[in-house]
């Protein structure tokens, strides 16, 4: 039995920034010398970003009234604790927004989910944004809820895992998926490299999935999953809870680390599908940034052209962590892009997760 995505849909926040604008707002909490100013600019105009939506932005432009001006070097912005406060003001309306276009995308009444499976890596509050999915939609209060937390960018591909194995657990009613994450309230202050690089790329955004066990209709049909953890690499890629929201750690050498590692994993995995990597036609790849994606299609033997909707998402969208991919999903979906399509994103670990649609 093999499970179909019935509805896609995506959501984003309402205030968007040019990235012209963003590397603006930027220099006053991030650079102290010129130098370092120089190189932000840079940093900012090679990150593939053009524009970015997020929850923390005023309504007329001017920088978010959330993150005060440093007073001090020592300063790094506000407490953890306000951020999770934030989070838990904003994320219950995207993610509703992005769950309600999906089951309108699907054409299924909320009563016939069963399931809900929710994915954020940016906060921690409980009860979480999936009781408010359950209320504000009006799923059965029978609805039963998994949490897929603080997996990174990949997360949204470990949640269809899960989906797909409870939609075939569960066959008479559908599984509803949401992403969502509030990247942009866990800006760093000061000029550290690997925050810097964060900020320029991150952002928020939702999107949602309907999955249903559905093998004898025609569409995008979930065939299997793939997991890997990319040897002797832990450290360089992470997410940690500090004093002032979740820091990153994003080493340089995470594109060569790709470009060397992916493609046996990749190849013996389709290979287990009866497929090689001339057998793709499309790629929904997550844009961890520009070089991310460079360094995939080195890996797999791919032309540029196969990670365009990954870098149109990337300019239009910025880096939303886990929703990205479904983003890029919902773009080939509703282009009806060739099938069998493989979706792609990297997490801490440093790790990699993949879908088979076909």
């Amino acid at each position: 039995m093999l499970t179909r995505i019935l509805g896609l849909a995506t959501a984003l926040p309402t205030t968007t920034v040019a990235q012209s604008d963003a590397v603006e707002m930027a220099i006053p909490f991030t650079c102290s010398t010129p130098e370092e100013e120089r190189t932000l600019r840079v940093l900012y105009r090679r990150s593939g970003v053009k524009r970015r939506a997020s929850v923390l932005l005023e309504a007329d432009g001017s920088p978010p009234r959330f993150f005060p001006p440093p007073t001090s070097p020592g300063d790094r912005g506000p407490a953890t604790s306000s951020r999770m406060a934030r989070y838990e003001q904003e994320i219950g309306p995207l993610a509703v927004s992005a769950g309600r276009a999906a089951l309108a995308a699907a054409g299924l009444p909320a009563q016939r989910i069963g399931q809900l499976v929710t994915v954020s890596c940016t906060g921690f509050v409980a009860p979480n944004f999936d009781v408010r999915l359950i209320k504000e939609l009006g799923l059965p209060p029978d609805t039963g809820r998994t949490h897929v937390g603080f997996m990174g960018c990949q997360g949204a591909l470990n949640g269809l895992r899960v989906a797909d194995a409870l939609a075939r657990r569960h066959p008479h009613r559908a599984v509803l998926l949401v992403a969502a994450e509030l990247c942009s309230l866990h800006y760093q202050y000061g000029f550290d490299p690997d925050q810097t690089v964060a900020n320029a790329l991150f952002a928020d955004g939702a999107a949602a999935v309907v999955l249903g066990a559905d093998a004898d209709r025609e569409g995008w049909h979930l065939h299997g999953s793939g997991a890997w953890l990319l040897p002797d690499c832990e450290d360089a890629m992470t997410w940690r809870i500090g004093d002032h929201g979740f820091t990153m750690t994003l080493a340089a050498r995470v594109p060569e680390l790709i470009a060397a590692h992916l493609r046996p994993a990749v190849e013996g995995w389709l290979g287990q599908h009866g497929l090689a990597l001339g057998d793709i036609p499309t790629w929904a790849v997550h844009p961890g940034g520009p070089r991310i994606l460079s360094a995939t299609c080195e890996a797999l033997g791919l032309p540029s052209e196969a990670t365009a909707v990954s870098r149109e998402i990337l300019a239009q969208c910025g880096n939303m962590s886990s929703p990205t991919v479904l983003f890029i999903l919902d773009r080939l979906h509703r282009d009806g892009a060739a099938l069998p399509c493989v979706a792609l994103a990297f997490g801490p670990g440093l790790s990699a997760e993949a879908a088979l649609f076909g």
